[in-house]
């Protein structure tokens, strides 16, 4: 059953990337202006996840699991973009997430960003940050299958909102769906998603534990947005990425990170280069009573 799950994530996967290498070629000739994530609307920093204690390779893309009812995930990460000659440091990077009930909770991601003297650079102060309900609304322990939903304010950095037609408002709602199997050491997971201001997301990746300090995932996503003149190709307005992410457990509730991402087939002007990150996560469970 898990080598069928695996090949099918595989095939996936690798058609859609064959896809966005395609439209690249298309789109080689073209010459853009590059953005550093904190002025393109369709990049986003890593985060940590409550349930692996890693960082989630995949830019808005999230498992399905919960946070046990009073617990607490706690993250503390910085990530450096490169691309187009360009740079772009985020740090610290902050990510919470609390238990409310069995099926619901509540989550939060916050980064700073290093400003740049160049005016094209980096956009320095609070960066792009997510505010989020998690809703379990499957969860089968006997077939390893978990669905959430995930309600989302986002409140966009004000060089985000520069490259995005005039009157669009800072503040943005999403809406995200995620699915996962768990499958013991094996967890695939996918998710997509709709933000209010034209922006689309889907992705899916893998997580593995390697061993009972080890976890190793990997993934491929993609966001894209609508644009107000029909004759621009999709291929202009996309980002595809590839990413990677390893934790250690160095205490039970205790867990160092690091993750590696790079786009393929995206254009300057929607963030493309390679981002590395790193971090540590900490994880508070409720007292037994």
């Amino acid at each position: 059953m898990i080598r069928r799950i695996m090949t099918a994530t595989a095939i996936v996967v690798v058609a859609v990337s064959t896809s966005a290498r395609a439209q690249g070629h298309s789109q080689a000739h073209k010459k853009s202006t590059p953005a550093p994530p904190s002025r393109s609307d369709l990049a986003a920093p890593a985060v940590a996840t409550a349930s692996s204690g890693g960082a989630s390779p995949l830019a808005w893309v999230d498992d399905a699991t919960v946070v046990d009812p009073g617990g607490i995930s706690l993250a503390m990460s910085m990530i450096r973009w490169t691309g187009g000659g360009l740079s772009e440091v985020n740090v610290p990077i902050v990510d919470v997430a609390f238990g409310l009930t069995r099926r619901v909770q509540l989550s939060a991601s916050v980064p700073h960003v290093v400003g740049s003297a160049d005016p094209a650079g980096a956009a320095g102060g609070l960066g792009t940050s997510y505010f989020s309900t998690k809703i379990s609304v499957r969860d089968d322990p006997k077939r390893g299958v978990k669905v959430a939903v995930s309600p989302t304010l986002e409140v966009l950095n004000p060089g985000v909102l520069e490259g995005l037609a005039p009157g669009v408002h800072r503040v943005q709602v999403g809406f995200p769906a995620s699915a996962e199997i768990d499958r013991g050491r094996l967890r695939l997971y996918g998710a997509a998603g709709y933000f209010t201001r034209g922006a689309w997301f889907t992705g899916a990746g893998a997580g593995m534990l390697v061993n009972e300090k080890v976890v190793v995932s990997g993934g491929f996503s993609r966001a894209w947005r609508r644009s107000e003149v029909p004759e621009i190709p999709i291929g202009d307005r996309d980002r595809n990425e590839i990413s990677g992410s390893a934790s250690y457990a160095i205490a039970p509730a205790v867990r160092v990170f690091g993750s590696l991402g790079r786009t393929i087939a995206t254009l300057e002007e929607n963030g493309a280069g390679t981002t590395i990150g790193g971090g540590v996560s900490f994880f508070f469970t409720a007292p037994v009573k």
